[in-house]
């Protein structure tokens, strides 16, 4: 038999004219025959031919000539091609087969009929001598037969591309890692439980865990759910980023971590690396998700299901990491969403860095070279789920998912409702980041690090969208209309600001009546915004009821003005006060947004001061008349930023200096009392506007003051009941904080009154 010119080249030390072995892989007459008349065709170099089944290859190989060449051939089966495109359909499960994989007595029917569908591959050839030491223990020809299959793997890639690779027996080859057995070993003596129950219990949960994907499964999973991203968004993606990507991807293996604002998110990913042939993540989700029918072919289409917490539970946690550590050695990348769900306020939540662990666990037990940390920045002009989202922020129960809810989510993207931008930041390297962090405590404030790093590295690449620019000046004028004129107004400073900066943007709509007229009517439509045109013209406000959804897409870019804002505070200080108050301020929304250390912040704050005062270097610090330079700014924002935060903050402070200290505090309870508390200060006029009264938003609040040691304060009451030292203690700070909250609010509605009182032609408002 003849086989191709690949396996006749010069391989390593041996020359062109070595002897050959073939070993096909072949499952009928049909596909023997067609690898025959491909091997005649290329009329080559004759040799050997042998089955590529791993016990039987045993003799022959070890009798064989060192220099001999040793490659595989088989018939790659693919669908038919259907514009251009060849992916497997729901309509051809008719057939109850898969066109990948047809069943033996279809072979000829296609062979002869669509003879485009049965290529022959071949794989990259080796010299015997070369496996023999690559080759570690066990059986030798079943060691070459698995490394055969591979290789006709990797030239089917290369026919069929690569968003189809995937791995295969993954528990078994975890099950048959030695590493792996001495674990087992390691945990069963520190749980003093028998090894083999550790280890069945260990198999048990890698196969609840292993996605065993399928090219089958990833193209039904895509036909089903592509066209919900493709039918609502206009997808523009960063193509020059993901191709760096790729060239990275080709030494070490990747983890992407993108924003979480949809459902939607993970779909829209996965369909922007198969249009870019970028291979498949392994793609971890809740168990929330695994239901019926999206469960199962989600499992095989690379859906990593997993548990939200692990506990105590380590052998789980030994499961999750070897399965981790098989899948970053091999090279398949992972995607998940560190900030734990989807963000309910529009922008990034606080990572998560416990998934971190068991990558970098691969990376500290040299499984891999090194992994690099992809920040993934998925932005849209609008989402139809914001409206639930907002309604979960106002108290009300969170809808489970299930078959009825996708059927629902699937009708509610049949139109298509503006652009979803997709960008990559600069990739992290795992292994640099944990250079010099030897022990424990070192390592976790590493991954910390990292993971602010991943945060940052989002918002630094989110751009601003058209749509966030919109909200943010509408929500920014209270309930007042606007007119077209005047939101143009209003917007032209904000813009030539985002330019200034350089900030990463969707393109500029905004600098003509058409594009503004066009992103008030798209909102109009989804009801966030309302039109009133029974007047001289059309005016615009934000819809009653809608406030928090307009705060969703405002808080999309209000990371790129929180410098600003700060700035804008700053200035209503006295020079000498005005670095502290900074610091005092950014404590203040240490968990609403990421800032950098101080030094680095300060020279940011240094840039932010001369655009304002048009002074250079510290000395635009020293300015003698803040409030003078605020009048004179061609904008502010600082109540269009740093409002309704610092308001649900006040809202938490308030109530909390008005409980008695060492009172238990219940957080559904407490966050219910802050909401109609919150209520009654809003129609009091003490509130901004509805966007502050966010369940997240006083969550955060809540947070930050268990931070600051306001919510369980040590000691015992005394026995005649009264208030304790330490509670009294905790009394006065609270009020404190309450008071700071005051002060820092009373500054930004001076600013709000200044914005008003020298732009009043535009927002139709008296200072």
């Amino acid at each position: 038999m003849m086989i191709s010119a690949e396996a006749g080249r010069s391989v390593g030390s041996a020359p062109a004219t070595a002897p050959v072995i073939l070993l096909v892989e072949a499952t009928s007459d049909v596909e023997r025959t067609l690898i025959s008349r491909w091997a005649q065709d290329s009329g080559r170099v004759a040799g050997q031919v042998l089955p590529l089944h791993g016990p039987a290859l045993t003799r022959p190989l070890t009798e064989a000539d060192g220099a001999a060449v040793v490659t595989a051939a088989r018939v790659a089966w693919l669908p038919r091609e259907r514009n251009g495109v060849r992916r497997v359909r729901w309509a051809d499960l008719a057939t109850f087969t898969d066109p990948r994989r047809p069943p033996a007595h279809t072979h000829a029917r296609i062979a002869r009929r669509e003879p485009d569908r049965a290529p022959v591959v071949v794989a990259e050839p080796a010299t015997v001598a070369e496996l023999r030491a690559r080759h570690t223990g066990g059986d030798l020809g079943r060691f070459v037969a698995g490394q055969a299959s591979l290789a006709l793997d990797r030239a089917e890639r290369a026919l069929v591309g690569d968003r189809y690779k995937v791995p295969r027996l993954i528990v078994e080859q975890i099950d048959g890692d030695p590493g792996f057995r001495r674990a087992i070993t390691d945990l069963a003596a520190r749980l003093e439980r028998p090894e083999a129950e550790v280890a069945e219990k260990a198999l048990a949960d890698l196969h609840g865990l292993v996605a065993s994907m399928s090219p089958m499964a990833v193209d039904l999973l895509a036909g089903v759910l592509r066209p919900l991203p493709a039918r609502a968004w206009d997808v523009q993606v960063d193509a020059a980023g993901l191709e760096r990507l790729r060239e990275l991807n080709r030494r070490d293996a990747l983890v992407f971590l993108p924003s979480h604002r949809s459902y939607a998110d993970p779909l829209l990913l996965a369909d922007v690396l198969a249009e870019h042939d970028f291979p498949r993540n392994h793609v971890l989700g809740g168990d929330n998700l695994r239901f019926w029918p999206v469960g199962p072919v989600a499992k095989r289409a690379g859906v990593v299901f997993i548990r939200r917490s692990f506990g105590d539970d380590e052998i789980y946690k030994l499961a999750v990491r070897e399965y981790f550590g098989f899948l970053l050695s091999k090279r398949f990348n992972l995607e998940w969403y560190m900030e734990g769900g989807r963000s309910r306020t529009g922008k990034l939540r606080p990572p998560r860095f416990g998934l971190l662990t068991n990558v970098a666990e691969a990376v500290e037990r040299d499984r891999v070279s090194d992994v690099h940390l992809v920040p993934v920045s998925i932005t849209y002009d609008q989402l139809r789920e914001v409206a639930a989202m907002a309604a979960e922020q106002e108290g009300a129960a969170k809808q489970g998912e299930g078959l009825t809810w996708l059927v629902r989510y699937a009708k509610a993207q049949l139109r298509q409702i503006g652009t979803a931008q997709v960008r990559f930041a600069e990739p992290i390297s795992l292994r640099a980041a944990l250079e010099g962090a030897p022990g424990e405590a070192a390592r976790r404030l590493a991954l910390q690090k990292v993971a602010f790093e991943v945060a940052v590295g989002i918002n630094r690449v989110t751009p601003v969208m058209a749509t966030a620019l919109v909200t943010l000046a509408l929500l920014g004028v209270r309930d007042r209309a606007l007119t077209l004129g005047q939101v143009r107004r209003v917007l032209a400073p904000v813009r030539d600001y985002v330019l200034a900066r350089d900030l990463p943007h969707s393109g500029d709509p905004l600098d003509r009546d058409v594009g503004v007229r066009g992103v008030l009517a798209a909102l109009a439509a989804s009801k966030v915004v309302t039109i009133y045109s029974g007047g001289e013209e059309p005016v615009y406000a934000i819809e009653r009821g809608q406030h928090l959804v307009a705060a969703f897409y405002r808080n999309s870019a209000v990371h790129h003005f929180v410098d600003r804002a700060l700035a804008e505070l700053a200035l209503l200080s006295p020079p000498a006060q005005r670095w502290d108050e900074v610091n005092a301020v950014r404590d203040l929304l240490k968990f609403e947004f990421f800032f950098p250390d101080r030094e680095t912040h300060r020279a940011r704050l240094t840039s932010e001061l001369e655009l304002l005062t048009g002074i250079s270097g510290e000395e635009a610090w020293e300015v003698a008349d803040g409030a003078a330079v605020l009048d004179r700014a061609p904008f502010l924002v600082a109540h269009r930023v740093l409002r309704s935060f610092v308001d649900a903050q006040l809202v938490v402070a308030e109530r909390l200096a008005a409980r008695v200290p060492r009172n238990a505090i219940g957080e559904k309870e407490f966050l219910d009392e802050c909401g109609g508390v919150g209520q009654q200060m809003l129609l009091q006029g003490r509130l901004h506007g509805p966007e502050s009264l966010s369940r997240e938003l006083f969550a955060s609040a809540l947070k930050l003051a268990g931070n600051l040691g306001l919510l369980d304060p040590a000691g015992d009451a005394d026995p005649a009941g009264e208030i304790d030292p330490a509670g009294d203690a905790v009394a006065v700070r609270r009020e404190e904080l309450a008071a700071r909250l005051r002060s820092v609010v009373g500054r930004v509605i001076t600013i709000d009154s200044i914005d008003a009182a020298s732009r009043r032609e535009v927002v139709g408002v008296q200072p």
